[in-house]
């Protein structure tokens, strides 16, 4: 199991997420959308090619990016990935699942 972070998030506690899996972190924070998005969408599918059913996105970072690998790991795993929401109360994370085959 993997907990895909979509952009790296400096300074955040992920000791919670670690409970899901071993972290890998997908863009660096220094990192942004801009007036193309092809190289993102290149570098996201290399690195989501194993995304499974298994594995989380932490969405975290610039929307655009975060929307991009929720699209190319639902391609992945059939239209299926599950991510998680922290909940700021809790102080934990939450797994949602989305399935766009239902």
């Amino acid at each position: 199991m993997t907990v895909y972070i979509v952009q790296e998030m400096r300074g955040r506690d992920l000791s919670d997420a670690v409970t899901f899996g071993d972290i890998e972190v997908l863009i660096p924070a220094s990192e942004q959308a801009s007036f193309s998005t092809q190289p993102l969408i290149k570098q996201l599918t290399r690195k989501l090619s194993k995304f499974t059913d298994d594995d989380y996105l932490l969405l975290s970072g610039d929307p655009v990016i975060i929307g991009l690998a929720a699209s190319i790991a639902s391609r992945h795993n059939m239209g299926r990935y599950k991510m998680l929401k922290w909940d700021r109360l809790d102080n934990k994370y939450y797994p949602l699942e989305a399935n766009f085959n239902e």
